[in-house]
């Protein structure tokens, strides 16, 4: 279909329906946190934003943090298949546990929150790995399609997230301002996903991720007569640490995109004029922006790489790129601050929120989804979904990173000393970003060297091996 395996759009609807789920909770979290607590005429726990946010940052940053133990489990026991089948039950059960009614559970609604979003944690770090993983086992080493495959898969995440806004937020104002009522519609979501998965997996994936990738590599080692008694050969070890390095910058990247669900989202909420005529725009709605523009972006940003050819930039300088647009992005934010002269009874335009979105959405094309297909190419086979979960845990740090800097609003001080706090912290990312990007930029070629092949041209597998082969025996003559 369209020149790539049929399982691909499987995968694409089933990380469609995954996302949305978790968009459309993401979405409303905080705003459900900070909201009034019952007893005074409101759905929420009553929060206060500097602490909502600081929740906000460690709930995404342990989502990304399982997938390293869920990347472990498939690899080495249950298969990605499996672990995607697990993953995605305990996900569903986390959103109808947090779309509890409080009236169910009078005294508990803290105990029943923190349960659902554990279950939820532990779900993600079973599926979010090993879907990704499936879709680059899904082509030969060396197919040129892998990166646009992942283009192509993004698109399903953005379509999910764009729709995950609009849905939750509708849902959410139909029934008079209750949030819970999102989370049961994430959790159904969810449902969807599995369902998709459960009927359609054996038709079009065949054995694709039912065997551990562990025994996989051992099979295929056992058949070629091959003992491995190195873990790791010098070209493995190479690329893994250009992975390490790259994860590094990653971190930057998502500490200030991440700022989407927790300050932008309180700062849309609060200091943004959402009025059109006489109809305000819902603020849930706002973060369905960024997966527009990713739906509508993504196939242009795609094109461009294709018709650059040879002048195709290398990842890293991809990276660079990303997050030169993200410190952009923040420009736009400090410039919604300044619109208002640090007077809080005046409101931003919802522009410089477009504009924020739109910069960040092309910073995060130029490092997401090339990034994904960075370690699918770079990472050995046996530890492929252990090292997927390896990325998603420099993701996991920049999201506690970014609840840290965003809860430097303050807790509970005046709006206008919040105003102060905000624009000091998107200038700091800012100046962050740029620099970091510059860093990246002028490390590229080495860390294309360390990548043996996999981009440009460079020394071949056996000719690396002869050399470590040299380079051992020379040590061992040394120490003889």
């Amino acid at each position: 279909m369209f020149g790539h395996p049929k399982g691909l759009f499987l995968l694409f609807t089933t990380e469609l329906w995954e996302r949305f789920s978790y968009y459309a909770m993401r979405a409303i979290l905080v705003l459900y946190l900070v909201d009034k607590v019952q007893t005074e005429g409101g759905h929420g726990l009553g929060w206060s934003q500097a602490d909502a946010i600081s929740l906000y940052g460690t709930f995404t940053g342990l989502v990304y943090l399982t997938p390293l133990i869920g990347g472990w489990l498939a690899d080495a026991h249950l298969g990605q298949r499996k672990a995607i089948y697990i993953g995605g039950f305990l996900m569903a059960a986390g959103q109808f546990l947090l779309g509890t009614p409080h009236a169910w559970v009078p005294g508990m609604e803290i105990e029943m929150f923190y349960l659902g979003l554990g279950t939820l944690i532990l779900g993600n770090g079973l599926f979010k790995p090993n879907i990704s993983t499936m879709v680059g086992d899904l082509y030969e080493e060396g197919d040129h399609r892998r990166d646009g495959a992942f283009t192509i898969f993004y698109m399903g995440i953005n379509v999910g997230a764009f729709l995950s806004g609009i849905v939750v937020g509708s849902v959410v104002a139909a029934y008079d301002g209750n949030f819970q009522a999102g989370f049961i519609c994430a959790g159904i979501g969810m449902i969807a996903s599995l369902i998709i998965q459960f009927f359609f997996a054996q038709k079009l994936l065949g054995d694709i991720g039912t065997v551990p990738a562990a025994k996989l590599e051992q099979s295929k080692n056992e058949a070629k007569g091959e003992v491995r008694k190195e873990p790791l050969t010098k070209i493995e070890r190479d690329r893994i640490k250009v992975i390490m390095v790259m994860g590094l910058f990653t971190i930057v990247f998502w500490a200030g995109f991440e700022q989407a669900g927790g300050l932008m989202n309180l700062f849309t909420n609060d200091f943004t004029d959402r009025m059109i005529g006489s109809w305000e725009v819902p603020t849930t709605w706002f973060q369905s922006l960024n997966a527009m523009f990713i739906v509508l972006f993504a196939p242009v940003i795609a094109s461009i790489w294709i018709k650059l050819g040879k002048n195709e930039p290398n990842s890293p300088v991809k990276f660079a790129l990303g997050l030169f647009f993200l410190a952009v992005g923040f420009l736009f934010m400090i410039g919604a601050v300044l619109e208002m002269g640090g007077d809080a009874s005046v409101k931003s335009s919802m522009w410089w929120l477009v504009g924020a979105y739109f910069f960040h959405t092309m910073g995060e094309l130029c490092l997401s989804p090339i990034g994904l297909s960075m370690v699918t190419k770079l990472a050995p086979l046996r530890i492929a979904s252990l090292m997927m979960g390896a990325w998603f845990l420099f993701i996991a740090a920049a999201n506690k990173i970014g609840g840290l800097v965003g809860s430097l609003i303050g807790h509970g001080g005046s709006v206008e000393d919040q105003l102060a706090n905000a624009m000091a912290i998107f200038a700091g990312i800012a100046i962050t970003s740029v620099l970091s990007g510059i860093i990246l930029y002028l490390m590229a070629d080495k860390l294309v060297d360390w990548m043996h092949g996999a981009e440009g041209k460079h020394d071949s597998e056996e000719q690396v091996l002869e050399e470590e082969i040299a380079v051992t025996a020379e040590h061992e003559a040394i120490k003889r």
